[in-house]
C-alpha cells in the first residue's frame, strides 16, 4: 500500500523505523544539490538500473521514496508495489518542499 506522508509524518516515521530505507529517485544533477541523509539514490529515469535495484529489495522492508515534487516518487512507489514491495511511502511535495536535514553527496 502506498502511503503519502507530509514532512512531519516522514520525519517521525523514518526516525522510528529500524526496518526502512529512504530512496531518492531524482536525477544525478538534482541529487548533487543535496539529498535527505541516509538516502539511496536510484534514478527513475534510468529504468534498467532502477528496476535492477528494486528487484533486489526485500518485500518485507519499508521504503520511503522521494523525488523533486512528488510525482516521480509516486510512480516509483507504483512500480515497487507491482514488484511485490508492499510498504511504500511517498513524500508529498518532494525534496523541493523538504524542510528537514539535508546533505550534499560526495
Amino acid at each position: 500500500m502506498i502511503t503519502d506522508l507530509n514532512n512531519q509524518e516522514w520525519k517521525e516515521q523514518t526516525a522510528q523505523d529500524t526496518n526502512g530505507f529512504i530512496i531518492d529517485v531524482r536525477t544525478d544533477e538534482e541529487v548533487s544539490e543535496g539529498m535527505i541523509p541516509g538516502a539511496l539514490h536510484y534514478d527513475i529515469f534510468k529504468p534498467q538500473e532502477f528496476m535492477n535495484a528494486m528487484n533486489n529489495m526485500d518485500g518485507d522492508q519499508n521504503y520511503y521514496v522521494y523525488c523533486r515534487a512528488g510525482s516521480r516518487s509516486m510512480q516509483a512507489c507504483q512500480i515497487m508495489e507491482q514488484l511485490g514491495l508492499k510498504n511504500t511511502f511517498n513524500l508529498t511535495g518532494g525534496y523541493s518542499n523538504w524542510d528537514g536535514d539535508t546533505v550534499i553527496p560526495e
